[in-house]
């Protein structure tokens, strides 16, 4: 049995589909939720849940990002994971930290891949025209928002969508992407895996 733990600083959405996609056959339970935030909403999801947390205020560390990652890394190895999954983990990790995890860290991002790696991409899916958008599951490399892509789900752009909107629509195939890929990738399974 994989053991997994999640990464987030906010409330936890994709936390939440994912622990609640790991129960009965499914090859992985959730270990730990860490957050950079102590009072990020997922923490008490995830306790709510009876999943244990940690916090590590990246702000207490003056911009050390090393140092941050160090004390980050404390409860993923005392947790005994297998697996983290980064689920709206707001901090840019260093190659030093992502080496460490190599080909065992997975990531969702909302955009298709390699459009808009990044921030704003419902904007800049709006801004460019594009009749799709849709996020993707990719393992974590030192690179931002690189990395294999294992699987992506896509949501057609509709006339006078707004980011919100959009991001709305995007959040509901998020939930559906990442338990999927998840247990594929946890029994070894590293194919790319689409929905629509």
């Amino acid at each position: 049995m994989k053991r997994v733990a999640i990464l987030l600083s906010g409330g936890g959405s994709n936390m939440v589909a994912l622990a609640e996609s790991m129960t009965g056959d499914h090859p992985a339970r959730p270990c730990l939720v860490l957050s950079n935030d102590a009072g990020a909403g997922g923490l008490a999801k995830a306790r709510a849940r009876g999943i244990a947390t940690a916090a590590v205020d990246h702000r207490a560390f003056g911009g050390n990002r090393s140092a941050f990652e160090d004390e980050l890394m404390k409860p993923l190895l005392e947790a005994g994971a297998d697996i983290v999954c980064l689920a709206g983990f707001m901090r840019v990790l260093t190659d030093g930290f992502v080496s460490r995890w190599q080909g065992r860290m997975l990531n969702i991002h909302p955009s298709l891949l390699p459009k808009y790696k990044g921030l704003h991409t419902h904007l800049r899916a709006l801004e460019a025209g594009d009749s799709e958008h849709g996020c993707t599951v990719h393992e974590v490399t030192a690179r931002l928002d690189d990395g294999p892509i294992l699987g992506q789900a896509r949501v057609p752009v509709l006339e006078g969508d707004t980011p919100e909107g959009l991001a709305a629509r995007v959040l509901v195939q998020e939930h559906r992407l990442y338990p999927a890929v998840l247990r594929r990738f946890a029994e070894g399974d590293r194919r790319m895996l689409r929905l629509d």
